[in-house]
């Protein structure tokens, strides 16, 4: 893979590590172990994420999570506890993919992995800090399943077309942003029905 490739792989396993780290470190450790992700060989050292131990405990992980995921109020339980280990799993695969004889790259890789996996990872946090104000509890399996089949999707997408992966990322990072800026509108908004519902809104007086 070209430079331009490997980048755009290490911006989607990053932003998608945001969604689900441990189900990407899992898919990406199958593929490396199968094959279908060649690498350049500067990168053999990420053959690690093809190591059966690392494997078991993505495989481990990714089980915990899809069923945390599925529950309201533990999910975001879930998505705090991650709040640090999201984007600094997310840093360390985007490092990983990065020439290590190029120290430059190395930060930027670092810096722009880090900042994706948060990006998504603030995204997907939000989107569930919304849906667990619907009293239905069916909304939070809906979400979460969707969550799980476009990782999925996105990661066989980026991990057999390499080329595509830059465009993958850019895309990701897009929506992330815009669902962030409109949820957060849409909670304040709640908030604000709420509190006039509750009888909580400052009283205005007129002057005499």
């Amino acid at each position: 893979m070209g430079i331009v490739e490997i980048l755009g792989v290490a911006g989607s396993l990053s932003l998608l590590a945001g969604w689900r780290l441990y189900l990407t470190i899992l898919v990406t450790g199958i593929a490396m172990h199968f094959g279908w992700l060649p690498l350049p060989e500067h990168l053999a050292a990420l053959q690690i994420l093809a190591n059966p131990w690392v494997l078991g405990v993505a495989a481990v992980g990714t089980l915990a999570e899809f069923l945390a995921d599925k529950i309201a109020w533990v999910d975001s339980a879930w998505d705090t506890v991650h709040s640090i280990i999201r984007p600094l799993g997310g840093a360390l695969l985007a490092l990983a993919l990065v020439d290590s004889s190029d120290p430059a790259w190395q930060v930027i890789a670092f810096l722009l992995g880090g900042g994706g996996a948060l990006l998504s990872h603030g995204a997907k946090a939000t989107t569930r800090a919304v849906v667990n104000v619907s009293p239905e509890p069916f909304s939070n399996a809906a979400v979460s399943t969707g969550e799980d089949l476009a990782t999925g999707g996105l990661l066989a997408l980026a991990i057999a077309y390499p080329p595509l992966a830059i465009v993958i990322a850019i895309l990701l990072a897009v929506a992330a942003v815009v669902v962030i800026i409109a949820l957060r509108r849409l909670l304040r908004n709640i908030k604000a029905t709420l509190k006039r519902a509750l009888g909580d809104e400052p009283q205005t007086t007129l002057d005499a």
